[in-house]
């Protein structure tokens, strides 16, 4: 078994490859009044914990090999591996919207290319740019490469139409977010969900 020696975080071993990590750096899982398998995401559960990398790869493999039968010590219902791997997707997915959500309430969400381009070049930088994954290159380019040129941290992730839904607003090809808080958050909530789907 794989460990990071490095690290004084809590370390938890993956029921799928058996490698040793940070607690935080892996889906939780606890069982329900009706001993369902359920995944934790935000670690806030009660109760014995069982964890997997946040991978789709690991968490089949968790399942094929019935690890949550022998790490919760007792039967266990669990989800079949597509069934459950799309339930933590749509929940990573929500915790990316929901962020973004809040973040545009307080007054934190720039929308829109050009809008987007204008704060990079601003005195008062953004703490994050988030890109559309369909927007066009031409457009997706040159937003990545000014937050390059300006040290502005970056991801490219879910569609136009996501960003402007939760805006309420037309589609947006990028959101830029203001420093604080919010920015960490999502960049954790971000990589979380490009992990899980294999974009990382």
């Amino acid at each position: 078994m794989a460990r990071n020696a490095n690290s004084s975080a809590p370390q938890r071993s993956c029921l799928g490859c058996r490698v040793c990590k940070d607690q935080n750096d892996l889906i939780r899982f606890v069982l329900s009044n009706e001993n369902e398998v359920l995944p934790d995401l935000e670690s806030k559960l009660p109760g014995r914990g069982a964890y997997t990398c946040v991978s789709r790869e690991c968490l089949a493999k968790a399942v094929m090999q019935r690890q949550f039968r022998r790490s919760f010590k007792q039967d266990v219902s669990v989800m079949a591996p597509e069934e459950l791997a799309e339930h933590i997707k749509g929940v990573l997915f929500a915790r990316i919207i929901g962020l973004i959500g809040l973040a545009n309430k307080a007054g934190k969400v720039i929308g829109g290319g050009s809008m987007v381009s204008d704060a990079l070049k601003s005195r008062v930088k953004p703490g994050l740019v988030i890109v559309a994954s369909d927007v066009s290159e031409a457009i997706g380019g040159k937003i990545i490469l000014l937050a390059d040129v300006h040290g502005v941290p970056h991801r490219t992730v879910i569609t136009k139409d996501d960003f402007g839904a939760v805006l309420g607003k037309a589609p947006r090809s990028a959101l830029a977010i203001k420093s604080g808080g919010f920015v960490a958050q999502l960049l954790r909530a971000i990589d979380r969900y490009r992990n899980f789907l294999g974009e990382v």
